[in-house]
């Protein structure tokens, strides 16, 4: 929620699917550099990152995130399936989901956005490149974009 100067007055809560502790690291690096409040959760895996977004076991307490960045090659389900289920559950399918992936090939690209994906990335090899990345992406969806309202958050 932005106040009249677009400053968050609530926390935003991002939901990272992503396998690799390094690239959360450096995600949760470069989310901290900014001045925005951002509450960020991890899911390393797709079953997961599902468990999160039905609020299942452990994470029943947790509030939806208003956006989630979601890697497509991950263990027990791939990033494609998950994002499959998420355009399907009427009460996901409005959470805007950035593909954030190291994959350039065009099927992935197609086959996302036609599995509704709101924005694909490729990672960049690049460390400095990396933190641009996510960075940029924190301005543009947190900043720019007016995101749909987090019920949650009501």
């Amino acid at each position: 929620m932005a106040d009249g100067n677009g400053n968050h007055v609530n926390p935003i809560d991002v939901l990272l699917v992503e396998d690799s502790p390094a690239d959360v690291r450096l995600t949760r690096e470069a989310l901290k550099e900014e001045k925005m409040r951002i509450n960020l959760h991890v899911a390393v895996d797709g079953v997961e990152a599902m468990q999160f977004l039905h609020r299942e076991g452990k994470f029943a307490e947790v509030a939806l995130p208003d956006l989630i960045l979601l890697d497509l090659n991950l263990p027990k389900k791939d990033g494609r399936e998950v994002l499959k289920e998420i355009k399907a559950d009427a009460g996901l399918k409005r959470i805007p989901v950035v593909i954030l992936t190291m994959s350039k090939a065009e099927e992935d690209v197609l086959k996302t956005y036609d599995l509704h994906a709101n924005c694909y990335i490729t990672k960049p090899l690049d460390l400095k490149q990396f933190s641009k990345v996510v960075k940029s992406i924190q301005e543009f969806w947190m900043t720019i974009v007016k995101l749909p309202p987090n019920e949650d958050k009501k």
